[in-house]
């Protein structure tokens, strides 16, 4: 099987519209938490989310094609063309069969599907609906668009398992690739769920924080006080390569993926399984397929998203499949930065732990005071700063409605 690695990524996110500062503001501790500015919050029990910050689609696309691409693509897009360029891949070297797409989306268009319905009804219901209606709102729409935008005639896909969508769209993209259907693919995932239908909906459930006097401390993973998520929107993306194709074309490497683990809780269609049973499966999978120990892993970024039941299932993973190694094990929620971004969050985070693999920099768990005492006080939480450590191998952890779970396994690279 072919050994695979990460030649390029490409990020526009609630602390930073590019890659690089991303990666500063999360080990500097920035919190993307502000007022919602997308519409009247009034009738509203959240306020607030984490919405990208000085965004026009004018900077990015003409007026034509900023009409026919819904938030979600735009920032897709984006993201996409940052970790081409950062791959530095001249596509027309490679035999395009074998280059492929695979980008998902939670829930795709949310935003144009509701205009184009209040719309409708505000029409008297006469259907007079946008010609890009369909094709702005198709989750697969984005990952085609990539594939059209790069000629790219390889696989072309778009996983949707919820918040662990763009995760799942790595995993998938590395077993194309080791098992030989694919040389390189552009991966990850993308959302742009900051609208009224969808905070007010997730405020039904009851899963999203209402803190809107301490907004920017409301996402505070593990904290004894968490109330619920923070909503976030944004893209992160990854070129990933087949060895051998990246050490042909002399291309950087960030970091090895070795291992990738799919499991489901079976347990309830929101919440997850109570003893992390899903979470357990799907890092212990990851690890085996590695051909690893768990006492290899250093760090683990976690899916932790500030809500009660959730943080603690995914601890009780990580103590059942750890122990005895719990103190030598860092983790980091950094969805205490970000908040969380549904369907694009497990590419951000991958490519926060890919930055974390081959710096050494483990950005911190911010906004948690008071750590619930049902987590074992030896685990190292990484609690308000950033920390260096050498990082051999490392996990990241994302979890979505349905009982997806999902772990995603990077080694450092040496050449």
């Amino acid at each position: 099987m072919n050994r695979v690695v990460i030649t390029g990524l490409g990020a526009i996110t609630p602390i930073g519209n590019r890659v690089r500062r991303y990666w500063e503001s999360l080990l500097a501790g920035t919190s993307g938490a502000h007022e919602i500015t997308r519409f009247d919050t009034s009738k509203f029990k959240t306020k607030f989310a984490c919405e990208i910050k000085n965004y026009d689609a004018l900077d990015y696309f003409d007026r034509k094609e900023a009409r026919k691409f819904d938030r979600f693509n735009q920032y897709g897009l984006i993201a996409a063309e940052e970790a081409v360029r950062d791959s530095n891949i001249d596509f027309s070297r490679h035999d395009k069969t074998r280059l492929g797409v695979i980008f998902s989306s939670g829930i795709g268009g949310f935003e144009t599907f509701e205009r184009e319905v209040i719309d409708y009804s505000k029409n008297d219901f006469r259907p007079g609906f946008n010609p890009f209606f369909i094709t702005k709102i198709i989750s697969n729409g984005l990952s085609g668009t990539i594939s059209i935008k790069y000629g790219l005639q390889g696989i072309n896909y778009c996983p949707v398992t919820a918040c662990a969508s763009s995760s799942q769209s790595i995993i998938h993209a590395f077993n194309y690739i080791r098992y030989g259907k694919a040389d390189i693919i552009i991966s990850g995932g993308s959302e742009a769920p900051i609208t009224a239908s969808s905070i007010g909906g997730f405020n039904a459930m009851k899963a999203m924080s209402t803190n809107n006097e301490n907004h920017q401390t409301a996402s505070r993973p593990f904290d004894v006080h968490r109330d619920g998520f923070v909503v976030g929107e944004g893209a992160g993306a990854l070129v990933v390569e087949s060895l051998d194709s990246a050490t042909k074309r002399g291309a950087k490497i960030y970091a090895e993926i070795v291992g990738g683990g799919e499991n489901s809780d079976a347990y309830h269609i929101t919440g997850t399984h109570p003893d992390g049973l899903g979470a357990f499966l799907a890092m212990k999978n990851a690890v085996d397929e590695a051909k690893i120990s768990p006492g290899d892993i250093d760090y683990v970024n976690a899916h932790a998203t500030s809500t009660g039941i959730g943080d603690l299932s995914e601890i009780k993973a990580v103590e059942k499949l750890f122990k005895p190694h719990l103190d030598k094990i860092q983790i980091s929620a950094t969805k205490s930065m970000t908040g969380h971004l549904l369907g694009g969050t497990g590419a951000i985070e991958a490519i926060a732990t890919c930055l974390s693999v081959q710096t050494g920099w483990v950005p911190p768990t911010i906004n948690t005071a008071d750590v619930d005492e049902k987590i074992p006080s030896k685990l190292n939480l990484s609690l308000g700063l950033k920390s260096y450590k050498t990082i051999h191998y490392a996990i990241s952890n994302s979890f979505g409605f349905g009982g997806h779970c999902t772990a995603l396994l990077l080694k450092k690279y040496v050449g």
